[in-house]
Parts: C-alpha cells; sequence; structure tokens
C-alpha cells in the first residue's frame, strides 16, 4: 500500500496512528529499561525477596481489564451507531480508571504503613522500584483518564459516527496499552523477586 495515497483525511489519520504507535514503543522501551533494571538489582545483598504485593494492586488487575472490556463495548456500540449505549460504556470505562488510580493509591498507602519509602532512611532499592513503577504507569492512566474525557466530551457533542472515530480510536489504542502493560507490570512484580 502507498502510503502517499488517500486523501488528505486519511493522510491525517495514518499520520496520527504513526504517532501514537511511535509513543507506545517508546514507553515500552522505558517500562522494559525499568523492568530489566529491577532484574539486575535483584542481586544486591540489600534485595527484599519475600515481599508481598499490596492486596489493592491485584485487584487493580481485575478493574483495569475490566475497563478495557467496557472501552471494547464502548467501540462496538459506536460502530453499531448505538450512540447511547457507547457514552454509557465510556462512562463506565472512565469510572474503572478512576477506581484503578484509588486502587494504587491504596496499595502506595499499605507500602508506606510497612515501612518503605520511596526516598530517604526507610526506603528500600526492591520498594523504591516498585514505588517508580507503579507511579509512573499511574501517571500514564491519567494521561489515559484525560484522553477519555476527551472522548467522552466530544462522544456527547455527537463527534463520533461510525464513519467518523478517529479520536475514539487514538483513545482505545492507548487505553488498552495502559491496561495490557499493568497486567505485565503486575505480574512481573508478582512473579520476579
Amino acid at each position: 500500500m502507498d502510503l502517499t495515497q488517500g486523501t488528505d483525511q486519511e493522510k491525517l489519520a495514518r499520520a496520527k496512528k504513526m504517532m501514537l504507535w511511535f509513543g507506545i514503543v517508546s514507553l515500552i522501551m522505558s517500562f522494559a529499561g525499568w523492568t530489566s533494571a529491577f532484574i539486575v538489582s535483584s542481586t544486591r545483598k540489600d534485595w527484599l525477596s519475600d515481599f508481598v504485593l499490596p492486596q489493592p494492586f491485584l485487584i487493580s488487575v481485575f478493574v483495569i481489564i475490566a475497563s478495557s472490556v467496557t472501552m471494547i463495548l464502548s467501540k462496538k456500540a459506536l460502530k453499531e451507531n448505538k450512540l447511547q449505549l457507547t457514552t454509557i460504556f465510556l462512562v463506565i470505562t472512565f469510572a474503572l480508571g478512576v477506581y484503578f488510580i484509588v486502587n494504587q493509591i491504596s496499595g502506595f498507602d499499605e507500602i508506606v504503613s510497612q515501612g518503605y519509602h520511596f526516598t530517604g532512611p526507610t526506603s528500600n532499592v526492591t520498594m523504591s522500584y516498585i514505588f517508580l513503577i507503579a507511579f509512573v504507569h499511574v501517571l500514564h492512566v491519567v494521561v489515559g483518564l484525560i484522553c477519555l474525557l476527551v472522548v467522552l466530551i466530544n462522544q456527547l457533542r455527537k463527534k463520533y459516527n461510525p464513519q467518523n472515530m478517529l479520536g475514539f480510536e487514538l483513545a482505545a489504542t492507548f487505553w488498552h496499552f495502559v491496561d495490557i502493560l499493568w497486567v505485565y507490570l503486575f505480574f512481573f512484580l508478582y512473579f520476579f523477586k
């Protein structure tokens, strides 16, 4: 397929999708670097090998998976031109995203209540990595929530329809990425000690 072919709108859509994928690949590389550093650092004498991830982090896995499902359902409803159902699923997805962050904060609170902090005299390299990886992921979920909010506002303004879904699709792709990323990070942190 010749990428120079098509209308200006089609070219713009391809360019936006390409930029999103460049961003996703760079984020994958960043998290790969942090998880690699986690593995390398696990050979340190002060490494905690018996830590248990807080229960809210596990709950977050189910919440984020559910949010991906509701995003898929929202996109399906939009393709079928069921605009009210699209909006309902978008609102549920947004609410699940907020609930995910609430669980993450609760998980951070549990780590702090165990006496570990990100830095300072009560910090530990193991927990500092967990704080870093989980916190940076939360920041990306916040970005995803902002994207969802923009999509929700545009949906309420009836900007999207089965023939015009670009903004919706870009937000959905990013949302699914942060969802899959958390599932990977949770299982990485859970199984690799």
